[in-house]
């Protein structure tokens, strides 16, 4: 069954073509990519993409949408586009459609990936746990957290808003970096620190810890130098957002009660050559009294070009099944 999959984000909307047979994906065509703000709707969008497709499209959708899903009205962080789940079948033509969380389709790709796409960080070298519970934790433009169970041979994937929890600093470095956060924000969440926009904060605070004077309207610019090596202060920040990343990740798992532990996101791929040679594993064990449970939990990272796209479609090739 041939189906559209799309994934929307706040900066870009994703598209392609998948085939889905007796519950698995076993074909993700061309990707097309468009940036939102060049199209004024999701219907715009999907429209553009027939037509540079040049054919009818299917009438069976999986889009995965990066806000809960819930309520009559959808509004995207960073996207001004307004979807109403109740009238996607009448706007985009379809007959049948499901929509998901997008860090859902990231858990329903977790799942259903080979292991060619999925790499060890840190813990034991041995595959996904086939029972219990995987945690999956995403550095992008906010901090994606879902939470896949695993039982009797089923998936269950579990979204959840995992990243808004609490930031908690572990050191001196750290309480001057929360100190100047919540001077700008009420409540400093996690993701104010382990996303994309989280280096600038990280970044400005350690300027002001050696009370340098900085600018960082550029985070785009911020990363690429982080990345290369161009900037010192740039490096010492990304030299802590993994320090932070490891423990968020190690709490995240000790709340769910997780056997694995997998990093997705734009960004953990861009750092996963970093990650392990990082702080972040030594941050994601120490966790006190239970040091030698979180040693024993193996940290991997999906490294599928589109987890998105693919898990959206395993995510309809699920339901359809049954």
């Amino acid at each position: 069954m041939e189906i559209v999959v799309a994934d929307i984000g706040g900066s870009h909307a994703r598209f392609a073509l998948a085939d889905v047979q007796d519950g698995r994906v076993t074909r993700l065509g061309e990707v097309v990519t468009f940036r939102t703000v060049e199209h004024a709707s999701l219907q715009t969008a999907w429209a553009t993409f027939g037509e540079q497709l040049g054919r009818a499209l299917p009438r069976a959708a999986a889009i995965a949408v990066a806000c809960p899903i819930a309520g009559e009205m959808l509004k995207l962080t960073n996207n001004p586009w307004i979807i109403r789940p109740a009238m996607i079948g009448k706007k985009l033509g379809l007959d049948r459609v499901i929509l998901i969380n997008d860090f859902g389709a990231v858990g329903h790709a977790v799942v259903r990936v080979g292991p060619e796409h999925l790499s060890h960080l840190c813990g034991p070298d041995v595959p996904l746990p086939e029972e219990g519970v995987i945690s999956i934790v995403g550095p992008g433009s906010g901090l994606g957290v879902a939470q896949v169970l695993r039982r009797d041979g089923l998936n269950h994937v579990i979204e959840c808003e995992g990243g808004h929890i609490d930031f908690a600093p572990l050191d001196g470095i750290e309480d001057m970096i929360l100190a100047r956060l919540r001077k700008r924000y009420r409540r400093v969440s996690a993701e104010r620190v382990a996303s994309g926009f989280g280096l600038s904060n990280i970044y400005e605070g350690l300027a002001a810890i050696e009370g340098r004077a900085v600018e960082t309207g550029d985070n785009k610019a911020l990363w690429t130098s982080a990345l290369a090596g161009d900037d010192t202060l740039a490096v010492a920040a990304l030299d802590r957002f993994c320090l932070s990343l490891g423990s968020i990740a190690g709490d995240i798992a000790l709340v769910h009660g997780a056997n694995a532990v997998v990093i997705a996101g734009g960004l953990g791929l861009r750092i996963a050559y970093l990650l392990p040679s990082s702080g972040f594993a030594g941050r994601f064990v120490a966790k006190g009294r239970f040091e030698s449970r979180m040693a024993s939990i193996p940290v991997k990272m999906i490294t599928h070009p589109q987890p998105g796209l693919f898990g959206a479609a395993a995510a309809f090739a699920e339901e359809h099944r049954r």
